[in-house]
């Protein structure tokens, strides 16, 4: 009698169970800034949901502040609901109170380590991932218009001239049109279509990526929130955007010549040479 023999295999604990990406993105313009995100969250093939991660601080003549997010969304979410708990208490160094952009980052960066510190090892314990990352951006009157990305670890960098934009969740699909289109000098308009493009390019290749969208639109020196739309599925000026774009690389393509280095192959494969 043989004795059947059994494989075991080892569990992967030490791999964390990761949040399904998103999309956001931020554009530093001389006109504006503009930003958008997309508010799907997906921990599973049955378990997609829709939740806002463009949140917006607003004090007309005073201050416009627009913050994104991806990651873990219990850690998000905790981290901005205690920059807003912050901001009730005036005598606290709170987001209204800042004296500049750069505070505002450096607050929302303490608070992502807080809520990290206070639930990030419980998560950890059951193998789900707390990573997060925030692109805060916008404008406190007295200094200039300035855009941060907040790491995970609660330190953040600033977009410079060369790259005036930030993306994070699943950002290689939309790069690059953006890469190729946005220029300091780009207007507004110009650069909402470049990012509704970057985001039906990344929906294309990235399932867990979708509508709806969050847009907004901030004018150089307005102290204001411009412009801000929420785009749904039946959105028409997205769909046109999207059919418009897919036909255009299709005709670009199709008029592309064909490599010279070729013909004499191609020539080959099409007459065989009898044997």
């Amino acid at each position: 009698m043989k004795l059947r023999r059994r494989y075991c295999f080892p569990l992967k604990l030490n791999k964390l169970k990761k949040n399904i990406m998103t999309y956001c993105v931020a554009l530093k313009l001389e006109a504006g800034m503009v930003f958008g995100s997309d508010s799907r969250t997906n921990a599973g093939v049955d378990q997609v949901a829709c939740f806002k991660k463009m949140h917006n601080f607003v004090r007309d003549g005073d201050r416009v502040i627009n913050i994104m997010s991806s990651g873990n969304l219990s850690i998000t979410q905790n981290a901005i609901n205690l920059l807003e708990k912050q901001g009730r208490h005036p005598e606290l160094a709170n987001i209204w109170n800042a004296e500049s952009m750069y505070d505002v980052a450096q607050l929302l960066g303490e608070s992502l380590r807080q809520v990290k510190q206070h639930d990030g090892q419980f998560l950890t314990q059951n193998n789900i991932d707390a990573s997060a990352n925030f692109i805060v951006g916008g404008q406190i009157r007295g200094e200039k218009m300035r855009l941060f990305m907040v790491y995970a670890e609660g330190n953040f960098i600033e977009a410079g001239e060369e790259t005036p934009y930030f993306q994070i969740g699943e950002t290689k699909y939309g790069k690059p049109i953006i890469d190729r289109v946005i220029r300091p000098e780009t207007s507004l308009s110009d650069a909402m279509k470049c990012l509704l493009v970057s985001f039906d390019s990344t929906m294309r290749s990235n399932l867990s990526v979708g509508l709806p969208i969050d847009v907004s639109c901030y004018s150089t020196d307005s102290l204001r929130l411009d412009f801000s739309h929420h785009i749904s599925a039946d959105d028409p000026y997205f769909a046109q955007i999207s059919r418009r774009w897919a036909d255009g690389l299709r005709g670009v393509f199709a008029s592309l010549p064909n490599p010279d280095w070729m013909v004499e192959f191609e020539n080959q494969s099409q007459f065989p040479s009898a044997q």
